[in-house]
């Protein structure tokens, strides 16, 4: 089998992902999945694609991810992953969509507005 590349994205994070077989090592941006992430909670989402299909031990994973903090990079790591496993086996993409892996969220920071302290906020009204 040969390399398969996707890309995810969330909020302002983006994924480069590279699937190939192997042992199961995920190595995000030349750390181990464990260096990159500390918080087991956030190993999990990037693993459930591969949980889902049961092929956790069956792929090598190679991702370069840069732009945003920790959760939205973990996320867009998730929507790549989901993607490749796609691009590998195509009746895969029922169960994905299923759990929601399929779908790019499209949510970001509301931009700040002129006049206002932040996006919606306003300044205190005085009456007097």
């Amino acid at each position: 089998m040969e390399v398969v590349n996707a890309t995810g994205r969330r909020k302002s994070s983006v994924a480069r992902v590279y699937v190939k077989e192997g042992t199961g090592k995920i190595v995000i941006n030349k750390k181990d999945i464990t260096e990159y992430f500390p918080s087991s909670i956030l190993q999990y989402v990037v693993k459930q694609p591969l949980l889902t299909l049961g092929v956790v031990e069956k792929y090598d994973i190679k991702a370069n991810i840069f732009g945003g903090g920790f959760t939205g990079q973990s996320q867009a790591l998730r929507l790549a992953i989901a993607r490749a496993l796609v691009k590998i086996n195509a009746e895969d993409k029922p169960a994905l969509r299923k759990e929601g892996f399929m779908t790019r969220d499209s949510r970001v920071v509301e931009r700040k507005k002129p006049g206002r302290p932040k996006a919606r906020k306003r300044f205190q009204f005085s009456k007097r």
